[in-house]
């Protein structure tokens, strides 16, 4: 009998951790991207992924680039801000 509720707090878990992650994080004002040296290109062929927005503690913090190894025919398309109805919402970038 013990295994049923369990079972079921573990998929209202599983839901609501889906739904926010579906959701996303608004905020009112974009926040500034800080400006920071690019380190030098660690090897040749090197990729630069520009840095990324992460939210933590309740708010957008900033998470700095890095060099990384090309993916064979992708191509890294850079993350940026959408602005909807409900604010700004952060686009991660990701490997096309």
């Amino acid at each position: 009998m013990k295994i049923v509720p369990k079972f079921g707090l573990m998929l209202v878990l599983a839901g609501s951790l889906l739904m926010s992650s579906c959701a996303g994080y608004y905020v009112y004002e974009r926040p500034a991207e800080p400006v920071y040296a690019r380190p030098a290109m660690p090897y040749p062929g090197a990729v630069w992924v520009e840095g990324e927005w992460a939210w933590n503690g309740g708010r957008y913090v900033y998470v700095h680039g890095y060099w990384a190894r090309p993916r064979p025919g992708a191509v890294w398309i850079r993350g940026h801000w959408a602005q909807t109805a409900r604010g700004w919402r952060w686009r991660p970038g990701h490997w096309r």
